[in-house]
Order: C-alpha cells, then structure tokens, then sequence
C-alpha cells in the first residue's frame, strides 16, 4: 500500500487525545507512511514562539497536503487548523476520512 497520508488532529486547540492520536498513528504506519506522525507527541509545545514558526508550519503543512495520498482527521476536539486542513483537501479533491467520538462532541455540519 504506502500510501502517504495526513492524519490531522486538534493541537492547540488542545492535547487531551495526544494518546488516541498516537494509537491511530501507529495503526496507520503498519501499512502506510504517515506524514504527520509529530500529531501524535505528548509533549508538544501548545504556543507558537513567533510568527515566523507559524509560518514556517504553514508552509510545511500545505506542503504535506499537496503531497499526500488521503487526509485521515480525528475531530472530536475542535480545531480551525484540522477545519482549515480539511476544507483544503477538499478543494483539491483528496480524499477525507474524519473520524470523531460522539459521546465527546458534536462536530459542526
């Protein structure tokens, strides 16, 4: 398979499913190349120093996307950056697969 794929999950927005990102994460790279696999860190920094790493992250990101096979995003905590994220393969037709605990939450239509 080795598709490559952008898993996409909430970061600043909040960490409290770092370990379900990392669980998803680890189940994906059995099979395919995961992009993105830093979502799933537990000690990720939640503020950006400067505006040039949020820049810098943009850049890369975009990157990523442009590059990847499928966008796989966990929603069950909100996120502009996974919205943004999401309305972006979209818009070039990649294919999406979003995935949420409703128990948890109620993503948006």
């Amino acid at each position: 398979m080795n598709k490559k794929v952008y898993f996409a999950g909430s970061i600043r927005g909040g960490r409290v499913d770092a370990a379900l990102y990392q669980k998803i994460i680890n189940y994906i790279k059995k099979t395919d190349i995961v992009l993105t696999e830093h979502i799933g860190k537990s000690n990720m920094s939640l503020k950006a120093q400067t505006k040039e790493i949020d820049v810098h992250i943009y850049e890369r990101d975009t990157e990523w996307l442009k590059s990847c096979d499928l966008v796989i995003a966990e929603c069950t905590c909100p996120s502009h950056g996974v919205g943004y994220e999401l309305a972006y393969a979209e818009a070039h037709n990649i294919p999406v697969y979003i995935f949420y605990d409703k128990r948890k939450s109620n993503i948006s239509a």
